[in-house]
C-alpha cells in the first residue's frame, strides 16, 4: 500500500477503540450508576484490567474515567494499590454533612430570592418523577432523582463553583447511605424535598432552609456502615458473560 493509500485507509479498531469518548462515557454511566444505586458498595475495588475486558478498551481510556470519577469524590485512587469505590469515614461524613448544610442554607436564599415560579415548577416536577419512580419501584431512578434535585436548586444560582462543590459533596454522601433502608426512611426522601419545595413556593425561605437542614439530618442518620458481602464487578455493571 503506497503512502497516499495508508493515509486514506480507516483507522484500525484498535486505534479507534482507544481514542473513543463514546466508550469512556459509557464506562463512566454505568459505574456511576452502579454506585448510585449501590450495587457497588464502599470499598469496592474497580480494577483496570477487568474494566478493560469488560469495555474492550484501553487501559488508558479506563484511567481517565476513574480519574473524572475520583474528581467527583465517588473513587478513591491509591498510590500502588488501585481504585476503590470511596468509603468516607465516619469523620468525614459528619464533615461533608456539615459542610453541605452550610450550603445548602446559602443556595436557598439564593433560589428564594431569584427563582421564578418557572424555574420552581421545574423542580416541583422533578419531585413527582422521583416520587414516581419510588412508588414503581424504580429504584435506580428514585436515588438518581433523589441526588439531582439538591443540584438542580444549586444550578439556579448560576455559581458554577457551588454546583461543582455541592455534586462532590453529593455523590459522596449519596454512596455511604444503606443500600437496603428500612421501610419508611429513605436514603434521600421525596416528601422532605416536598416540603422544602412547598416552602420556597410559598415565599417562605426561612422555612425551607429548615425544612433542608433536618433533611440533611436525617440523611445523615441513614449513613451504615458498609457490609462485607462479596461483589463480581462484572455482574455489578450488569456485564455478566
Amino acid at each position: 500500500m503506497n503512502k497516499i493509500a495508508k493515509r486514506l485507509a480507516p483507522p484500525s479498531r484498535h486505534a479507534v477503540r482507544e481514542s473513543s469518548p463514546v466508550v469512556e462515557e459509557r464506562i463512566y454511566q454505568d459505574i456511576y450508576d452502579a454506585i448510585m444505586e449501590h450495587r457497588l458498595p464502599p470499598r469496592t475495588k474497580l480494577t483496570e484490567q477487568v474494566l478493560c475486558q469488560i469495555y474492550d478498551t484501553a487501559r488508558h481510556s479506563v484511567r481517565k474515567v476513574l480519574a473524572r470519577l475520583s474528581s467527583e469524590g465517588m473513587v478513591d485512587l491509591e498510590a500502588n494499590r488501585g481504585a476503590f469505590i470511596a468509603c468516607p469515614s465516619t469523620t468525614e461524613i459528619k464533615d461533608m454533612f456539615e459542610l453541605r448544610n452550610i450550603i445548602e442554607h446559602a443556595v436557598l436564599d439564593q433560589v428564594g430570592q431569584k427563582a421564578g415560579s418557572r424555574q420552581l415548577a421545574g423542580l416541583r416536577k422533578m419531585v413527582e418523577q422521583e416520587r414516581h419512580s419510588y412508588l414503581n419501584g424504580d429504584r435506580p431512578a428514585w436515588i438518581r432523582l433523589s441526588a439531582q434535585f439538591h443540584l438542580a436548586l444549586a444550578e439556579l444560582t448560576g455559581n458554577l463553583l457551588i454546583v461543582e462543590t455541592l455534586r462532590r459533596l453529593v455523590s459522596r454522601t449519596t454512596l455511604m447511605i444503606a443500600k437496603n433502608e428500612a421501610p419508611g426512611h429513605n436514603a434521600c426522601s421525596f416528601d422532605e424535598h416536598d416540603t422544602v419545595l412547598a416552602a420556597l413556593e410559598h415565599g417562605d425561605i426561612a422555612a425551607a432552609q429548615e425544612h433542608m437542614a433536618h433533611h440533611l439530618h436525617l440523611c445523615e442518620d441513614r449513613v451504615q456502615p458498609n457490609d462485607s458481602d462479596s461483589f463480581d464487578l462484572r455482574a455489578a455493571l450488569g456485564k455478566s458473560a
